[in-house]
């Protein structure tokens, strides 16, 4: 994989201290990224429903990340939907 804005001597090094990370240090980049999206995500989804809770924000995030069948078997229905696009 080639980064297109970074300095090959840079990226030969990240590359290298990527692989040399012990497993538990990726695994902790690896929940340090995706609680960053996910952050990303309801910062989107406040966006489109301004006037949600955050229980129904939460909800939201569910069905993008489950897909809204799957998050209904897990979660049950939808809540009231308040400030709906």
């Amino acid at each position: 994989m080639t980064i297109t804005d970074t300095h090959p001597e840079a990226e030969r090094v990240l590359t290298m201290l990527l692989r040399q990370a012990p497993v538990w240090r990726k695994l902790q980049m690896l929940g340090e990224l995706n609680h960053t999206a996910n952050q990303l995500a309801l910062e989107g989804l406040r966006d489109i429903y301004p006037q949600a809770t955050e229980a129904e924000l939460q909800r939201h995030l569910a069905d993008l990340l489950l897909g809204p069948e799957l998050a209904e078997k897990a979660y049950g229905p939808q809540p009231s939907q308040s400030g709906s696009p």
